[in-house]
């Protein structure tokens, strides 16, 4: 071969790896290499394992570091979901902690990196959910969307059967920090920044970062929490956790004394019978995380009244009409206390009856349920933690989503996310001036947020600081406005928990 068409062929050579390394972005991680695809212009890496299948003796166990690997690994889809209530029988595996990674480009840029925690009850969803592009794309932020395991394979307590599963009743929450130290490891290889990681959740997406914030386990792993309708009245008591899992045998049709049989069960029996304690309304709070004395180790306000968070910054709020994501104008209101609050609160079924009964006085009772379902499900809750974090000097900043839309009740549970994450589609496709302002505010908040710890839009001269001493809220709606409320309703009879079997 000549020298000439060695040169040829060389160059040929170069011009064909050039093509395929910019189709297929390969980035070494501490496991091992993986490579991804190019989508909209930026590199994409889904299902990427950040901890080994919680398969056969991992079962209820907190999650182990990924074994090393040789080949590169294929990161161009996403993985399975975990296991979850899938019609007549369950979808998803166990080997289901995976994370998919949206960058805007594979370089030393340090750019500041969001996770977002799915909701769903801790019952169901996945990463895939949620479109990683809504803010990589233009954005320059890192978006990372994970799996974390999920109902009886995720928040089953069994500490009291063998100290050997003593954290079982909170294997999510340690899934999400595994996740948060696979970032700090891995992270700066994708163009972002370990010291500059916002958690962001939804629901019991958001229920389950606020648990991550007062677990010791989380310290020092990320430095901002977005918290959209939920806060720690999902942490329940050893008590609660065992009834519930009583619950879960009786529909296997076992003893209180057959809880080791859990540990080998068919994934699909488990969560089909999980299904079946979980139907109706009462399955938003059936499983969540538990007060086990390691992994949570003090109640959720005295230990964020030390102090120990002042370092987090928080975007908290709830949206107006929570409630009206969960019942219909024509449910039977006539035996509320029985067919809606004694489900979803137990225990504190009468404190939530009561407040129904006052609103009836000026209120319908769809209205009232609204209400009662709003407060005791999510408002009431999240300014809890909103006040004990601000006595604590975390800075924290407050919104209300009022946005009624073209419905009644329109500011339902979980509708603002569709502003904060398709911003850019309502801005081509809506013909509505108010709704494309309120998308392009409220992801301008959130952007701002995450890059700043600052959550400010352009159209108003400040979104002040959350002071409980004066309640400064931002309320979305047509036009953005800050209130200071005047009253915020706290009903002391109701536990910090929403849902308590004793």
């Amino acid at each position: 071969m000549s020298n000439l068409s060695k040169a040829c062929f060389s160059l040929l050579l170069c011009f064909f790896v050039f093509q395929v390394s910019a189709q297929s972005p390969v980035v070494k991680t501490a496991e091992g290499y993986i490579r991804g695809v190019i989508e909209n212009g930026i590199p994409v890496f889904k299902g990427i394992p950040y901890a080994q299948p919680p398969v056969g003796s991992l079962r209820y166990m907190p999650p182990m570091g990924h074994e090393h690997w040789t080949d590169t690994l294929n990161a161009a889809a996403f993985g399975s979901p975990a296991v979850q209530p899938g019609g007549t029988k369950a979808s998803g595996t166990e080997n289901c902690l995976y994370l998919n990674l949206y960058t805007p480009a594979v370089d030393q840029g340090r750019r500041p990196v969001v996770v977002w925690v799915h909701g769903g009850s801790m019952t169901n969803g996945s990463g895939s959910g949620m479109n990683g592009h809504a803010f990589a794309d233009k954005d320059d932020i890192v978006t990372i969307t994970i799996n974390y395991r999920l109902g009886a394979l995720g928040f089953l307590y069994l500490g009291d059967m063998d100290p050997h599963y003593a954290q079982s009743g909170n294997l999510g929450l340690l899934d999400v920090v595994a996740v948060l130290k696979w970032i700090r490891e891995n992270i700066t290889a994708f163009g972002g920044d370990p010291d500059k990681v916002t958690l962001m959740g939804e629901s019991a997406g958001a229920k389950l970062i606020s648990a991550v914030m007062v677990s010791p386990a989380s310290k020092g792993l990320f430095q901002q929490a977005i918290l959209e309708s939920g806060a720690v009245q999902c942490i329940r008591d050893t008590t609660t956790a065992r009834n519930e899992r009583t619950r879960l045998l009786n529909q296997l049709g076992l003893g209180p004394n057959d809880a080791r049989k859990l540990l080998d069960l068919p994934a699909d029996t488990l969560i089909r019978a999980q299904g079946r304690i979980c139907e109706g309304i009462g399955g938003n709070s059936q499983f969540g995380p538990v007060y086990d004395g390691i992994t949570i180790t003090d109640d959720a306000y005295r230990y964020t009244s030390t102090g120990v968070l002042s370092h987090i910054n928080v975007l908290i709020g709830t949206n107006e009409n929570e409630g009206a994501a969960f019942i219909g104008p024509n449910a039977d209101y006539l035996h509320a206390n029985t067919s809606i609050f004694e489900p979803l609160f137990q225990h504190g079924a009468p404190s939530a009856y009561a407040y129904y009964k006052l609103q009836l006085k000026t209120d319908s009772p769809y209205a009232a349920a609204i209400k009662t379902l709003t407060q005791y499900m999510y408002q009431m809750h999240t300014y809890r933690f909103a006040r004990a974090l601000a006595a604590a000097h975390s800075p924290v900043w407050m919104y209300r989503y009022e946005y009624q839309g073209h419905q009644r009740y329109g500011a339902r549970h979980g509708n603002e996310l569709h502003y904060i994450w398709d911003a850019e589609k309502i801005k081509i496709s809506s013909a509505d001036d108010a709704e494309k302002q309120l998308a392009a505010n409220m992801h301008a908040a959130w952007v701002s947020f995450i890059k700043s710890g600052s959550p400010q839009i352009s159209t108003l001269p400040e979104w002040p600081q959350y002071d409980s001493h004066k309640p400064q809220v931002l309320f979305f709606d047509t036009t953005e406005t800050v209130k200071t409320l005047q009253a915020i309703y706290d009903d002391k009879s109701f536990p910090s928990a929403v849902f308590v079997i004793h």
